[in-house]
């Protein structure tokens, strides 16, 4: 049977220098009156969100302010912005800032939408029809929420973050503009990094679109990978792998930061139709459980999925060997294969991402419980190239330890 699959983007992408400054005229042309931006305290006293307040009110488009968005945004922050938005009654969501103040976001506009709280929309493909209208603006190169249909909070109270995922949370209007990223701090720029280069690989590596099935009744916006998504992962793991030092390096490194911006927009465009994997799936308790960035979490446990991936996925590593520039025509698959994640190892190290567990506080009594929750992700574990049971979870967790 042949493979049939689909692709989703945001409505409208405008990539580029300066791109920031065309904010009011591109939601102009979307009809919008009133947006409530969200954003959070240190981007405000940057002076980053007035790169997109000024714009906005030339064109006369009236913005109200959320400004107490967080790092792995918790359900509490989601209610705080819900309540605010309430008040506000915005005609649209303009989210500004990395993936934590974007997902805050998606979740206000879509709650403002269709009633109710956060946690009725928990889980995969269950908004009913389209949210407020949304726009997009990153001022990091990573999550590539911005093009992305997927939404994601931390559960303080089951120590778990937690997911909602559908084509609607897709937004109407995405700017990215690299310059915004100059400012971002060496460690942000370093977890946001490692993450777009994890959303590339596990998009190059996944399970086959023709393989991927779903249980009867259940319904995803994932579908493993395709041609499409796996040209654009590629050229996102070349980018990433060529410029990801040189941003944490050199902050101001303009051409670092414009191809990083790309990179983290072609990975979002990859995983957000193919689905994310295994590494995500044991990021989600570690950070609800350490509270580490989700970048950083991902960073740590990209090399051990990798090697846990490899009986299944060896001539596509050895192919992401060649993409990350450490391919040798004289090796053979398997050695190449080694080879990319060597390279994806030393990364790690050279931009300061922990290399296991128990430099994050983790200890072994807590291994089991970590295992149990990761197995219970099963709508993005089926993703995962390799089925994966709990004493797989197990092992991994214990050799990263």
């Amino acid at each position: 049977m042949p493979d049939i699959w689909t692709f989703h983007s945001a409505g409208q992408l405008v990539f580029g220098r300066g791109a920031a400054s065309r904010t009011g005229e591109l939601v102009n042309r979307l009809g919008v009156r009133r947006v409530m931006v969200v954003t959070d305290r240190r981007l405000l006293d940057a002076g980053l969100v007035e790169a997109i307040t000024a714009p906005l009110a030339s064109s006369g488009i009236e913005a109200a302010m959320f400004s107490d968005g967080e790092p792995e945004p918790t359900l509490a922050a989601a209610e705080r912005a819900i309540a605010k938005a309430r008040d506000v009654r915005p005609d649209a969501l303009l989210g500004l800032g990395g993936g934590s103040n974007m997902d805050l976001a998606k979740i206000t506009a879509t709650v403002l939408a269709h009633g109710g709280s956060a946690r009725d929309y928990f889980g995969d493909d269950r908004l009913a029809g389209p949210i407020l209208p949304l726009i997009c603006v990153p001022t990091t190169a990573g999550t590539g929420s911005e093009v992305s249909a997927s939404c994601v909070l931390t559960d303080q109270l089951a120590q778990v973050k937690v997911g909602v995922l559908s084509n609607y949370l897709r937004p109407r209007l995405a700017i990215v503009d690299p310059l915004l990223t100059l400012s971002c701090p060496a460690q942000v720029t370093a977890d946001s990094g490692i993450d777009a280069l994890t959303h590339a690989i596990e998009a190059y590596t996944a399970v086959d679109n023709r393989s991927f099935t779903l249980p009867a009744g259940e319904r995803t916006v994932y579908q493993g990978r395709n041609p499409l998504a796996g040209a654009l992962a590629e050229k996102a793991i070349r980018l990433i792998g060529a410029n990801l030092e040189r941003a944490v390096a050199s902050p101001a490194d303009a051409d670092a930061r414009e191809a990083m911006s790309l990179g983290a927009t072609l990975a979002g465009l990859a995983f957000s139709n193919v689905g994310v994997a295994l590494v995500h799936a044991l990021e989600y308790p570690l950070g609800g459980l350490t509270h580490c960035s989700h970048g950083l979490g991902n960073g740590l446990f990209l090399p051990y999925v990798m090697r846990f991936n490899l009986s299944q996925r060896t001539p596509e590593f050895a192919q992401v060997a060649e993409f990350l520039g450490v391919g040798n025509p004289a090796h053979d698959e398997r050695q190449n294969a080694h080879a990319a994640i060597d390279r994806v190892e030393q990364l790690k190290r050279n931009i300061g991402i922990p290399a296991r567990l128990r430099d994050l506080g983790v200890t072994a009594d807590q291994l089991p419980a970590l295992a149990e929750k990761t197995l219970s992700i099963k709508r993005i574990l089926r993703v995962n190239p390799r089925p994966v049971n709990f004493e797989d979870l197990l092992s991994i967790l214990e050799s990263a330890l």
